[in-house]
This record gives structure tokens, C-alpha cells and sequence, in this order.
């Protein structure tokens, strides 16, 4: 009886591993860039800086592949570059969650072909339930442990793409790059690359790429993550935000819903931030047209904003606090978001471009877009 156990389960494993690594290496289409909006803001020729914005459109068979993922990404730059809007003074800002979708990477095909997310997510588990089970070990606290376990146990393969991915591309346009956001354990700077930390806990961080393809300072940590966010990543201990000393430029990166909190860059921000880039990405289906829950967030220092805000549609509030109580010194405020299919769901927002206290008009567009303004 025992042998027969045995021999069974054997058998079982040997059809799961075939099963797990079928579909994993399969042709997959060109990368497709969807672009249709490429602008120059604001003309000048007395500005002789830019931030050029870039709202990628995104298919979930776009991270399956590192070389596809990299050659998509580097489109967009081409793009960019071919209008003349990269140049010697550029900061380049890609949206957040660019990286985090690497959990995709070197998986099966057939998980583009689930029809919800939850579904996809399960397919994912199942083809790697021994790798799973050892990111399900290194899970800490956390309430959403599926979420935990599976950005764990993808984390170093999603790291390492991501940093090769935006350390080339920055080399390959020798401009500076706000690399989006991704999710990590522990993420740490040394010698200008990415490193791990053994155990920690998720953190959404975002890194900004010299050209000559590394990191500069510190990981840029989000802050206030909403409470679903929190029932798998971390609020950094740190909530200071930081400054980096670019050669033409003093700037600063918030990511997200960061951006809405006053306190967060009128008490803690460094001195005299020129430019404040804004990485962003919201995942939902006409989310932007809901009404806004306030318990799903952080509540703002001020408690009548907190209750203000409720009530307000989810673009009215982009609107009215973002980045709100700036003083003068701070010359643009720039975000852009992520947009693309993610099975039932899709990428939304629309990018927001702020100069010496004016709303600039942009194109929008609910495909791919690049903006480029003058400062």
C-alpha cells in the first residue's frame, strides 16, 4: 500500500511539473506601444529643462517576457527621443506599479487568459505551489498572506528585471529616469544598485536611474499606502521625503496618494524642492467617476479635509489635493499614471501638470501618452 502511495504521488508530481513549466516559453506578440498622444506642453525657448512624462499602455503579456518588457519600455523612450523632448537637462517619470507587474515574469501563458485577476492569481499559485510555499513562510503579520507569499517568492527575479530593465535603458538615453514604483522586501541601495533585505517587509518603492545606469541615493518609499495596500505592504518608519540633488534640478518623488497629504511636504519635505514627480496608478473600472471612501485612506491632518472628502468623486479629489499648500519654490508638479488591460480591470487617471502654480492642458488620452514641459 505504501509503495503504491508512493509511486502515486510520484506520478502526480512528475504531471505537475510537466503541467508547471508547459506554456512558460511560448511565442509571444511584438510589444505594442498604443501611443497616441506625444506633446510638448508648454513651448519655450528660454526654458532649457524638461520632465517628460510617460503614460505606458500596458498588457498584462507585456511582463511575461524581461527582453519584450525592456524592449516596450524603451518604444516609449524612442519615442520620446525622436520628438526631441530628450535632452541634455531631462528627468524622465514612468508611472507606479511598472515593476510590481514583473510578478508575471517567466510564468504561463495561460494566465493572460483568465478572465479575473483572482483567477490569474490562483493559476499563478498552483504553478509554483513549492516556491510559494516558501514565500508563505517568509510572510510575516500581514493580513492578505496570498498577496504576501507571492510578491516574496517572485521577488528577486521582479528586482533584478526591473533594475537590468531601467539601468540599460537610462545608459542606452543618458537621461534620468523615476523609475515608476515596485514592490519588494526590505529594497536597499549600495554602490548605486538594488539589494534585498532578508525577511523584511514589503515596501512600494520607486528609484531614481543616473545615466550612467544606477541608482541614485535611497529607495523613494510610499508612505501612506491606502488599507488595502496595508494588508500586505508596510508604512516606512522614515516618513521624511526625500530630496535628490540632480545637476540641474533639486527634485523630489512622492508616490501616489502621498501626493494628497500637505503635511508630508510642507513639515518634512527637503528645502527648496524646484520639481515634485508624482508616479501613480489606479486600478478599476470607472474608479475614477466613484465616490471616494475616506476610511480607505489615511485620514489628513486636518480633519475637515478628511470629511470633505468624502462624497467627492475620485478625479475631483486628484483635482482639488494634489499637491494642495505648496509654497512658491517648488517650480512643477508632474504625475502620470499607468494605464492598460489587466484582465476585467483597467488602468485609469489622466496625467497632471502643474507649472508655477497653473494647471497646464494637456491631451489626455485612455490609451498611451508622452508629455514633455518646460521648466
Amino acid at each position: 500500500m505504501l509503495k503504491r502511495f508512493i509511486s502515486f504521488l510520484i506520478f502526480t508530481v512528475f504531471v505537475w511539473l510537466i503541467w508547471s513549466y508547459s506554456g512558460r516559453n511560448m511565442p509571444l506578440p511584438e510589444p505594442q506601444t498604443f501611443l497616441s498622444v506625444s506633446e510638448e506642453v508648454n513651448l519655450s525657448d528660454s526654458l532649457k529643462r524638461n520632465v517628460v512624462g510617460i503614460q505606458p499602455y500596458m498588457l498584462v503579456t507585456d511582463f511575461f517576457d524581461p527582453i519584450l518588457y525592456k524592449e516596450k519600455l524603451r518604444q516609449y523612450l524612442s519615442a520620446a527621443n525622436s520628438s526631441g523632448f530628450i535632452r541634455k537637462n531631462t528627468t524622465v517619470v514612468f508611472p507606479q506599479y511598472i515593476g510590481t507587474w514583473l510578478v508575471l515574469a517567466d510564468e504561463k501563458h495561460v494566465i493572460a487568459e483568465e478572465k479575473t485577476l483572482n483567477n490569474a492569481f490562483k493559476t499563478l499559485i498552483f504553478s509554483n505551489v513549492f516556491d510559494y510555499f516558501l514565500g508563505y513562510i517568509k510572510t510575516g503579520n500581514e493580513k492578505n498572506v496570498p498577496a504576501s507569499a507571492i510578491l516574496r517568492m517572485k521577488s528577486k527575479q521582479m528586482a533584478s528585471v526591473y533594475y537590468s530593465t531601467f539601468s540599460e535603458l537610462a545608459k542606452e538615453f543618458q537621461t534620468y529616469i523615476v523609475a515608476g514604483s515596485i514592490i519588494l522586501p526590505g529594497p536597499y541601495v549600495s554602490d548605486g544598485e538594488l539589494f534585498l533585505g532578508t525577511g523584511k517587509d514589503l515596501y512600494n518603492a520607486s528609484f531614481i536611474f543616473g545615466p550612467d545606469g544606477k541608482i541614485i541615493g535611497n529607495p523613494i518609499l510610499e508612505i501612506f499606502p491606502n488599507s488595502d495596500d496595508l494588508t500586505f505592504l508596510k508604512e516606512p518608519e522614515n516618513q521624511s521625503i526625500l530630496g535628490f540633488q540632480l545637476p540641474f534640478a533639486n527634485a523630489s518623488v512622492l508616490l501616489g496618494e502621498d501626493s494628497w497629504y500637505p503635511e508630508l511636504y510642507t513639515q518634512n519635505a527637503p528645502s527648496k524642492s524646484e520639481v515634485i514627480l508624482v508616479p501613480s496608478f489606479q486600478l478599476g473600472n470607472n474608479s475614477m467617476d466613484s465616490s471616494v471612501v475616506s476610511t480607505n485612506r489615511k485620514p489628513f491632518a486636518d480633519t475637515d479635509k478628511t470629511l470633505s472628502m468624502n462624497g467627492l468623486k475620485l478625479k475631483d479629489v486628484w483635482k482639488n489635493y494634489f499637491l494642495s499648500d505648496l509654497d512658491s519654490t517648488t517650480t512643477l508638479k508632474v504625475n502620470v499614471f499607468l494605464k492598460g488591460e489587466f484582465w476585467e480591470f483597467k488602468g485609469e487617471g489622466h496625467p497632471m501638470i502643474i507649472y508655477k502654480d497653473s494647471i497646464l492642458s494637456t491631451k489626455t488620452t485612455d490609451m498611451a501618452g508622452i508629455w514633455s514641459v518646460n521648466y
